[in-house]
């Protein structure tokens, strides 16, 4: 049985093994990463044999922690050896494991692209939809806040108003987000939990975003992850990103980065803007945030592009639209949840 796992960001983490009444045998550690001292890795796989096959990742991780001895682990650690262990196993699966879509659904107004992102969500837990990438257009402005935060604290709906923006409410975690058509990138992936398991919701977050910073970088942009969910370079804060694990099996994880924002108009609207931005390493008084814009000086449509090579080309992609079913269904749900005061106001 063979596993791989490649760190954000590190080295790449090979195991083989057997499994004999339901235990690890003969399990043997490779990869391109370094170890000190050599004899570093017999201990470790020494450590992880006879283990129970269906041990946790952290469990793995404490035993190979368990066996270091002040050895020292470069570009690697011990819950990537636990990681590695499980895809051997089957337990979890890699990227190359999966047939990715690209889903083409046009431009959309803010409700319906809450409702999308939970249509597609739950038709890849339900397996009724390959894994999937989804970049959004806008078909108006909007104020998108966190599943918890609070709405008056976060919005004035009186500017909000008077710049003609809809504000609503999506079902993942985290800070408000201002847009305007052509002003950011969001992308939205749909992926199956076997992907992701073991990991913590930060290491999910390093791993579903490591693609990302690799086509960034490929645009001539130094961007980073910077735990939890932020993506940054040495100008400061690019883009965020927020997470939902739902109960059938999926993991929903979407990202928004500015490329060309009105700041002025975003600090009217999103009441504690200013003290939010303070620490993300934007200028309050700025007229526009354009990390994207100005760093690549390439149109907004050419950088999408561009991610979109990236992700085809490292792990594949087939382009659909929106069937019918699908599209009523978002239409359904964006009248009954997302366009409703209900859920919009649920946090007041």
């Amino acid at each position: 049985m063979h596993g791989e796992y490649k760190v954000p960001g590190g080295k790449l983490v090979v195991i083989d093994l057997e499994i004999v009444s339901d235990h690890l045998k003969d399990v043997q550690l490779s990869g391109d990463f370094f170890l000190e001292p050599d004899e570093a890795l017999e201990r470790i796989t020494g450590a992880l044999e006879g283990m129970p096959a269906d041990a946790s990742v952290t469990s793995y991780a404490a035993a190979v922690e368990g066996s270091l001895a002040g050895a020292s682990m470069i570009g690697f650690d011990p819950r990537a050896v636990g990681f590695a262990v499980t895809r051997a196993l089957g337990r979890s699966t890699s990227w190359h494991d999966h047939a990715f879509a690209l889903v083409d659904s046009g431009p959309l107004h803010p409700a319906e692209q809450m409702a999308l992102d939970e249509v597609i969500a739950t038709q890849v837990a339900r397996g009724e939809r390959p894994p999937a990438l989804r970049f959004w257009e806008w078909a108006s402005n909007a104020v998108i806040i966190g599943s918890f935060q609070s709405l008056s604290n976060e919005v004035d709906l009186d500017a909000a108003a008077r710049h003609d923006v809809t504000v609503v409410r999506r079902m993942s975690g985290g800070g408000a987000m201002f847009v305007e058509p052509g002003n950011t990138i969001t992308y939205s992936l749909y992926v199956p939990a076997s992907l992701v398991e073991g990991m913590s919701f930060a290491e999910s977050y390093a791993f579903l975003d490591a693609w990302v910073l690799r086509a960034l970088k490929g645009l001539g942009i130094d961007a980073s992850y910077v735990p939890i969910n932020d993506i940054a370079t040495p100008h400061g804060k690019i883009g965020g990103a927020a997470q939902k694990r739902l109960a059938g099996g999926a993991v929903l994880h979407h990202v928004t980065m500015s490329y060309d924002m009105d700041a002025t108009k975003m600090l009217d609207i999103l009441r504690i803007g200013r003290e939010k931005l303070s620490d993300k390493g934007t200028a309050s008084a700025a007229k526009r945030v354009d990390p994207l814009k100005s760093q690549t000086g390439m149109p907004r449509d050419e950088v999408v592009r561009a991610m979109v090579g990236h992700f085809a080309d490292s792990y594949g992609l087939t382009r659909v639209g929106v069937d019918e079913a699908t599209r009523a269904e978002m239409e359904a749900l964006a009248r009954s949840k997302y366009g409703t005061e209900e859920w919009t106001a649920r946090v007041p």
